[in-house]
């Protein structure tokens, strides 16, 4: 078995004019929590799309789990979690219904369901809910039945856009927790978010894209080092490497 959860050669992805992604290569490990940073409209979103097939590549070849993305897209849904940024679930169901329905689409036994589907209704407190149609959620609950349905499978591969939005510190703690769990277990994790702090709790390599191209890449030590910001933390680093450090002109403006 490749030993790389993911490999990316030279992908790009236009649409129309724009250059959305830009020969991208990038490789990322099994067991691995890699985060995927940058800032809106840097191409993380459209990246983690083409790696679920939603999207397909421009140009250059994108392997999961040593499959061929577009060559075998439905194998690669079998073995991957996916939590989009906003996640389009099926509201008109509770949320009970909409996980078993899950469950079914994976190919899980009847108590494999009720097993696991019950320990995550638990751990997340969505027990005494789960009855309840979906379109009666908060956006916090909506974005709990969205991650169980994820984890549910036990995949391999998990990808997440902006997991930890919308969630109560508990659950969040709780879904960290989780993923460092599954990282012992050989599971790869890939997450973007905007919260920079916790992109740099959770991950061991980070990406950081910015106009669709691959800015930097490396764990926390080298990316200071790539920042010339010796022992600073990865907001800091983030907004150098990205040309927006200098606020305070901004910040003095908006104020007066």
């Amino acid at each position: 078995m490749s030993q790389l959860a993911v490999e990316l050669k030279n992908v790009t992805k236009c649409y129309n004019e724009l250059v959305a992604v830009n020969d991208l290569s990038l490789s990322i490990r099994q067991g691995e929590i890699f985060g995927l940073l940058g800032p809106n409209g840097s191409g993380k979103s459209t990246t983690l799309k083409m790696l679920m097939s939603l999207v397909a590549p421009t140009a250059g070849s994108v392997n999961v789990l040593g499959i061929d993305v577009q060559q075998n897209p439905v194998e690669v849904k079998r073995l991957v979690g996916y939590v989009p940024e906003s996640p389009s679930i099926y509201e008109f169901l509770t949320g009970l219904e909409y996980l078993d329905f899950i469950g079914d689409i994976y190919g899980l036994s009847a108590d494999e369901k009720r097993q696991r589907i019950t320990e995550y209704l638990k751990a997340l407190q969505l027990e005494g809910r789960e009855g309840d149609m979906i379109n009666s959620y908060s956006d916090g609950m909506k974005k709990k039945i969205s991650l169980i349905a994820a984890f549910m499978h036990k995949p391999k591969l998990l990808i997440l856009d902006e997991p930890l939005n919308a969630l109560d510190p508990r659950s969040a703690r709780i879904v960290k927790d989780i993923l460092a769990g599954l990282k012992a277990q050989g599971v790869t994790t890939i997450i973007t978010t905007h919260v920079l702090e916790i992109a740099q709790a959770l991950s061991g390599q980070i990406a950081i894209m910015y106009k669709g191209n691959l800015l930097a890449l490396g764990n926390m030590e080298e990316l200071q080092q790539r920042a010339s910001l010796p022992g600073s933390g990865l907001e800091d680093i983030f907004l150098k490497l990205t040309g927006t450090e200098d606020l305070k002109a901004v910040v003095e403006e908006l104020v007066k």
